[in-house]
């Protein structure tokens, strides 16, 4: 953070004087930046190349995962349909898992920032308006981006096995929701839940959640947030996969149904059953 507030004053200074320029008469009290050596300005560029093919091949590779899905995703051929030789692809991206990863990645990220961007629209406390935003927030990327969210909450693709690095992104969306609960709980609104204990290896497992991400929070809300984070991604990939074709398509009514249903099984504050698409 500190290197960066410093090369934005380094640029400010280079953008009043121009290191190739004089400096103006009178004034000899105005700094002058010395001109970058050659090799940086070279990487910087060389930099910058790469990052425009880096982006275009995965703009190229989406547009195979459309046509064709996740599972026949080819270097060679993204290559080909990008004008390239394949082994000039390879030094982007080694093998086609680690195109599919980068791909995973950036669709986990694009839709974490969707949902954060929902929730923060809202005041903190308004925490059952931030529960519907986040929810329908996570069905209106999915529609608008169905081949990514496939490929992320689709089927697994036959012999890739996803890495660390997927973590901290997958995690982003579902913790807008944890974010929710726990802070209801923290206020004092969270209503008190009414089931019996849970058993023995779920009480466990939601424990070991709870002292993570949500202090506090007793299991069986956690729980119930698990019930109502597995409903959300469910539904959605019924409806972006056909499966409610026949039955509750269109699915408007049916899913700002569920999702207040959701709210009130966690126990937050509001109008109980309420329904309907989100406000904003």
């Amino acid at each position: 953070m500190w290197s960066c507030a410093l090369d934005a004053g380094r640029l400010a200074v280079v953008n009043a004087v121009p290191p190739d320029d004089p400096v103006p008469a009178g004034s000899d009290d105005l700094p002058r930046a010395a001109p970058r050596p050659p090799a940086a300005r070279i990487r910087t560029a060389r930099d910058r190349a790469r990052a425009e093919l880096t982006r275009e091949i995965k703009d190229e590779a989406r547009r195979h995962l459309a046509a064709e899905g996740a599972q026949r995703l080819s270097l060679r051929a993204v290559a080909r349909s990008l004008g390239m030789a394949s082994s000039a692809v390879y030094r982007y991206f080694p093998s086609r898992d680690d195109l599919l990863t980068a791909l995973i990645i950036d669709a986990y990220d694009a839709l974490g920032a969707a949902v954060e961007a929902a929730d923060a629209a809202h005041p903190r406390p308004a925490l059952r308006e931030r529960w519907r935003a986040a929810c329908h927030a996570v069905r209106t990327w999915a529609r608008d981006h169905p081949h990514e969210y496939a490929l992320i909450y689709g089927s697994p693709v036959p012999g890739y096995r996803a890495p660390g690095d997927t973590v901290g992104p997958a995690a982003r969306s579902p913790l807008v929701l944890v974010a929710v609960v726990r802070d209801a709980w923290a206020a004092g609104v969270l209503a008190a839940p009414t089931a019996g204990p849970l058993p023995p290896r779920l009480a466990a497992q939601t424990e070991r959640l709870a002292e993570t991400f949500a202090p506090g929070v007793p299991g069986v809300v956690v729980a119930r947030t698990l019930i109502a984070w597995t409903q959300l991604f469910g539904m959605v990939s019924f409806e972006l996969f056909g499966h409610l074709v026949g039955s509750v398509d269109p699915s408007e009514d049916f899913f700002g149904y569920a999702v207040e249903q959701m709210a009130d099984l966690i126990g937050l504050p509001g109008e109980l059953g309420r329904g309907g698409p989100a406000t904003t």
